[in-house]
């Protein structure tokens, strides 16, 4: 059998998957039920982290930490002083689009690991040719 290739994973598709209320949550609930191998930013786990926390509170804050610990298959890469400057230089050439670190961020790992495929809500991950699954 082919190996599943990697995808990468922004807030939005965390976020409508663990909250029902979310209008694209049947789309990843489906997506999650047998996910290929997912790569994310600890951006994203903050920012999700931050959502849950403002939007409800410390419980389901927690509760998303716990799901993103369980999730088989998840590469979250780090951010420091190198993925900054890269990211700052992201931010800087998108300067007409409203891009979150976190989504620059994104981009970054997407060009480097050369990943294709996103699954986000957010359309202005789609740059630079990216599939996007909403």
């Amino acid at each position: 059998m082919a190996k599943k290739t990697e995808c990468y994973v922004d807030t939005s598709a965390l976020i409508a998957f663990l909250d029902r209320s979310d209008s694209h949550h049947t789309l990843f609930r489906r997506l999650f039920s047998s996910p290929p191998p997912l790569v994310t930013s600890s951006l994203v786990i903050a920012e999700g982290h931050g959502w849950f926390l403002r939007r409800y509170d410390q419980r389901r804050a927690i509760q998303f930490l716990a799901f993103v610990d369980a999730l088989p298959d998840l590469g979250i890469l780090a951010f420091g002083p190198s993925e900054l400057a890269r990211t700052a230089s992201i931010v800087k050439k998108f300067s007409d689009q409203d891009l979150t670190l976190a989504d620059a961020h994104g981009l970054a790992i997407m060009r480097q690991r050369r990943i294709a495929c996103c699954w986000s809500t957010d359309r202005h991950l789609a740059l630079d040719g990216v599939l996007l699954v909403i």
